[in-house]
């Protein structure tokens, strides 16, 4: 059985049911970049581990119960006696995109490489063989944890284990554009699985055709880079030659979040399926409509949800 380690936040997420605007109007979910590629995979049947931290907090409680009842494996998702689960409300406009509010300054997540436990659960994600984290993932940390998320890095392919990565870029985490940039230059040449989003890299490095993006990635040795261009697909690049991959269908969004981070889990599990990287691209496609058609960051499973190769 291939085993997955992720690392980063899950929080609570705070959404508008309907047209109502008072406070009544807004209910509970969960939601976080990393969590939600992570519900994703395993729900495809993958052994899937989420690394991080909630709070001891009725929320947090929840939190994990909703996540266990996802089958993900919590065995190292730590608990801060001291602080609560991040927090994040949500809106959506007319076309489907989404706006955020954010709680989550002194989250558990952000203090996880601190409590005792974390060094067992870094081991455990260290003879996985997938590590899964994104830019957020960094974001949240202290500079001295993002090193230790680099070290890791490199003992997850010291052991044979591969690295996937998403320049998932949320400026208000960083301190500048620069900072983030540093902190993307400095995991890319860790990294075998790049999965960036094409307007991300514009914020960071400047606007540029898909391809340049790619040859970046390739250029730190990256061994596959998947370019999200939201409607307009993406492109798949490896050392031996790139595929511009359209989306299957064409739909109109009715909640944006989360696409990106489902594209990535369709992508990854066709790809440990044994699917080459072009082949793969379509799988993420069709886990993206079908998230982007439902509200929320990560549907509740139906019977049209694209889980089966």
């Amino acid at each position: 059985m291939v085993t997955i380690a992720v690392i980063g936040e899950g929080m609570v997420e705070l959404s508008r049911s309907g047209e109502h605007g008072g406070i009544a109007g807004w209910e509970t979910h969960h939601g976080g970049d990393a969590l939600n590629s992570a519900i994703h995979l395993a729900r495809f049947g993958l052994e899937t581990g989420f690394i991080s931290a909630l709070g001891a907090d009725p929320l947090s409680r929840a939190l994990r119960r909703s996540w266990a009842e996802e089958g993900l494996d919590l065995t190292h998702l730590l608990t801060h006696p001291d602080r609560n689960a991040g927090l994040y409300a949500i809106e959506t406009d007319a076309e489907g995109e989404r706006s955020f509010a954010y709680w989550r300054s002194d989250s558990a997540a952000r203090a996880m490489l601190d409590l005792p436990e974390a060094e067992a659960a870094l081991a455990h994600a260290a003879r996985c063989d997938l590590l899964y984290l994104s830019l957020i993932s960094l974001a949240i940390l202290p500079p001295a944890g993002r090193e230790r998320l680099a070290g890791l890095c490199r003992e997850v392919r010291a052991h044979g284990g591969r690295v996937a990565f998403d320049s998932n870029f949320r400026p208000r985490l960083w301190s500048s554009p620069a900072e983030a940039r540093a902190a993307v230059e400095a995991i890319g040449p860790l990294v075998d699985i790049a999965l960036p989003t094409q307007v991300d890299e514009a914020a960071l490095f400047g606007p540029e055709p898909i391809d340049a993006v790619a040859d970046r990635w390739l250029g730190w040795g990256v061994a596959e880079v998947a370019v999200k261009s939201g409607a307009d697909g993406c492109l798949v690049a490896t050392r031996d030659g790139r595929h511009r991959i359209a989306p299957p269908r064409a739909v109109v969004a009715v909640d944006s979040s989360g696409a990106g981070d489902a594209f990535n889990a369709g992508y990854l599990a066709a790809r440990l399926a044994g699917r080459a990287p072009a082949r793969a691209a379509p799988a993420g496609h069709e886990l993206a409509a079908w998230t982007i058609l439902r509200r929320g960051a990560i549907p509740p499973r139906d019977h049209e949800a694209p889980y089966r190769f």
